[in-house]
């Protein structure tokens, strides 16, 4: 207990420190600029003491908790015994190998996106803005499958050793090339969807299990290879996106032309 309200306190300062500048700048503004007073002063002030308590514990919660948890995982999923059931059996490096790992990298990138509280907010104003074209549902859904794709794929990555600049390039090839054709209207939704998911939940785990991953696979170096998957979940969303929209725009038209054949 003492060494966590130790963790806490000095946690607390490196936030304070960091708030305040923008405390600085906002109050700053709206004094010396704007020339007014802060309105509802005591809501703000208590906002405040609770934004910078709420981030301490944040992050005093990922270096217990999620970033030990998302290595231990890749460790175990990644553990020459799980993989080839034989005991003290040498390190594996074939990518074929680690199935589970890919498996385990897709689900707790959709897990975490479907929870993803950024996501949820601009979920909710697409279909507010949109007059309730827009599935709130359907695009966290749509994104998450694209964070999926983009985790497993950079989990295969790290266990392969291929370049990330590859994948990246190969990805915004597709992105350019679905943007000349896509919906106007979806585009600059799928691009923002890209730059949610890389918030407090997705970016902790993620980035724990690319380390622990990197750090588990024999001639992988961690500063070199566990770091990425931050990228392909930026990245995939996107894809995932504007192909859901291009779908859907397909499969209106398709209803429209049977309605009209019928007629």
């Amino acid at each position: 207990m003492k060494t966590f309200l130790l963790d806490f306190f000095f946690t607390l300062l490196l936030t304070l420190r960091d708030v305040l500048p923008i405390l600085a700048l906002i109050v700053g503004f709206q004094i010396f600029v704007l020339r007014q007073s802060i309105p509802r002063f005591i809501s703000v002030a208590v906002g405040v003491v609770y934004v910078i308590v709420g981030l301490a514990l944040f992050l005093v919660g990922l270096e217990m908790a999620l970033f030990p948890l998302g290595q231990s995982m890749a460790a175990q999923l990644s553990d020459p015994e799980f993989l080839t059931g034989i005991k003290d059996a040498a390190p594996v490096s074939t990518w074929q190998s680690y199935g589970w790992i890919y498996c385990f990298a897709a689900l707790i990138g959709f897990a975490t996106t479907i929870a993803e509280p950024s996501l949820m907010a601009v979920a909710f104003k697409a279909h507010e803005v949109s007059a309730g074209t827009i599935n709130k549902l359907g695009l966290r859904l749509a994104v998450a499958i694209g964070v999926a794709v983009g985790i497993a794929l950079g989990a295969f990555r790290i266990v392969h050793g291929s370049p990330l600049f590859i994948y990246i390039l190969v990805g915004y090839v597709i992105v350019m090339i679905q943007t000349i054709f896509a919906p106007k209207q979806i585009i600059a939704l799928a691009y923002d969807s890209g730059g949610v998911t890389t918030s407090t939940v997705t970016v902790p785990i993620v980035a724990a299990l690319g380390l622990g991953l990197s750090e588990a696979v024999p001639g992988r170096d961690p500063a070199l290879d566990g770091f990425g998957l931050i990228a392909f979940a930026s990245l995939f969303p996107i894809i995932s996106v504007i192909g859901y929209a291009q779908y859907a725009a397909w499969s209106s038209r398709r209803r429209s032309n049977t309605r009209s054949m019928e007629d």
